[in-house]
């Protein structure tokens, strides 16, 4: 959307950070049973602009599970108008941590 851009027509970073969040939240959720909340955000490197028009895929892995935190591994991709290809525009690791109903850290329940 326009009102997410630059006026270049580049969309602003923060904006797709944004949609990396949300995904890694609902990604780690349903892992941790709960509510989480975001502890840190490694490595991001943009490495192609997205533009107005672009289709955004937001793709999560879970990396690991520890104690109380889970890393998730995201991939971002666009699709450009016009094209079907996709475009890998940058990745991350989220790491998020399980919290209860105080917003305290709680411990992981593992499932087998």
């Amino acid at each position: 959307m326009q009102t997410n851009a630059n006026p270049a027509g580049d969309i602003f970073g923060g904006w797709i950070l944004y949609l990396m969040d949300k995904a890694a939240s609902i990604a780690a959720a349903s892992r941790a049973r709960g509510l989480v909340a975001t502890a840190s955000v490694s490595n991001l490197w943009f490495l192609q602009r997205v533009r107005v028009g672009d289709s955004v895929c937001v793709y999560t892995t879970i990396v690991r599970t520890g104690h109380t935190s889970i890393t998730i591994g995201i991939e971002v991709y666009v699709q450009r108008a016009g094209r079907s290809d996709l475009v890998r525009v940058t990745e991350t690791e989220i790491v998020v941590v399980a919290v209860d109903s105080q917003r305290m850290p709680r411990v992981l329940t593992v499932t087998v």
